[in-house]
């Protein structure tokens, strides 16, 4: 399970995407990149973040440690920027934080070089998840500390958007011509993500964000659509 910690200070957006995550700091002392239920991708968005991590966890590759950040909407009050207020005050509860790591660098193709059985478990993990957002463009990869970290996976499983028209989502070809590692992945690799690792990813989820969920009547039921779209296409 993910901890939960409480935010207990709004330091600065971070505009570089579209949902508008904050930097924040924590009652545990750390200081978290917090995506909120409030933005307008909402709940879906971090629900693929925390499973999509798990996933990746699992077959060896990092991601910044999630949290779940209590987030007061008082904080918003002493905010200028009115779009940060309105966003706050939206986000009240639990919002999803991703572990800051100070002093690290996009990566840049150009400039930095991988091993090519990472580089390849990357893409092999990319095409699990349907991750069609790490491109040159826009890489989604930190490095830190001379590693490799993944980030942002929020645009990933993308089924969970159209419940009723998810089933072709695990058939669906992946096409990684812009991929931003295509190059480097010259090692033939088969990771090992068992079942019981798929659950555990799920599982992460915290039950309030998968209540209400059209077509189910339980969070127990939503989970095992996810075990069953990813472990489907697993299986191809």
């Amino acid at each position: 399970m993910l901890r939960t910690v409480t935010a207990t200070r709004y330091v600065t957006p971070l505009r570089e995407g579209g949902s508008l995550p904050g930097l924040m700091e924590a009652d545990d002392l750390g200081t978290y990149v917090v995506k909120y239920v409030g933005a307008g991708q909402g709940r879906k968005t971090l629900i693929a973040e925390i499973v999509c991590a798990g996933l990746a966890r699992a077959i060896g590759l990092r991601v910044p440690e999630l949290v779940l950040v209590d987030v007061d909407p008082e904080l918003g009050r002493s905010e200028p920027d009115e779009e940060v207020q309105d966003l706050l005050k939206a986000s009240g509860g639990l919002n999803l934080g991703t572990d800051f790591l100070p002093g690290s660098l996009g990566f840049d193709p150009l400039a930095h070089q991988l091993d090519p059985v990472e580089a390849s478990t990357v893409v092999w993990f990319d095409a699990l998840v349907g991750n069609v957002d790490r491109s040159w463009r826009n890489p989604n990869l930190l490095m830190w500390h001379r590693q490799l970290w993944l980030i942002d996976h929020g645009a990933c499983l993308t089924f969970h958007h159209a419940w009723a028209r998810a089933d072709g989502w695990a058939s669906k070809p992946y096409d990684d011509a812009h991929h931003v590692l295509r190059e480097m992945a010259t090692a033939a690799v088969q990771p090992q993500l068992t079942t019981a690792q798929v659950e555990a990813a799920v599982a992460d989820v915290p039950d309030l964000w998968l209540e209400g969920e059209d077509g189910f009547d339980s969070p127990a039921a939503v989970r095992a659509a996810y075990l069953d779209q990813i472990t489907r296409r697993l299986a191809r």
